[in-house]
């Protein structure tokens, strides 16, 4: 189980550096750019999802009661303090985040993409070291 998790860190951090590289140029080719938003978007919910996985994989791994959503895998890691429990109900939000752009890609706002989204990828970053160091 260790290999798989070890895995899909490395392809997390992959999505994440892809997303760091496509990051500047966001204002301006968000709008004009299909092939960028395309590359963007896959990126940022291919990065989600792999957070979703990890928290998955690290639940099995420890024998936790298994999730009834995304969401709740956050906040079973939380209660068995795998993460810190604060961290893991704000962070759970990155569940929602990713079935947003998984169903309501069509609605994405640029401005909360390349704003928000964008200059603050710290929690994505936080939490696979977390993983890394179980």
């Amino acid at each position: 189980m260790r290999e798989r998790i070890n895995q899909k860190i490395f392809r997390a951090k992959e999505y994440l550096a892809n997303i760091e590289q496509l990051a500047p140029a966001c204002s301006e080719k968000f709008h004009t750019d299909f092939v960028y938003r395309g590359a963007l978007l896959h990126y940022l919910y291919l990065m989600a999802d792999s957070c979703i996985s990890l928290a998955e994989m690290v639940i099995k791994q420890h024998g936790l009661r298994p999730p009834q959503s995304y969401t709740e895998a956050f906040d079973i890691l939380g209660e068995a303090n795998v993460l810190d429990p604060e961290f893991a109900r704000s962070f759970s939000k990155i569940a929602g985040f990713r079935n947003f752009l998984a169903h309501d890609y069509e609605t994405v706002d640029a401005e909360v993409i390349c704003g928000n989204i964008l200059t603050d990828l710290s929690d994505v970053y936080v939490f696979i070291q977390k993983i890394e160091s179980l």
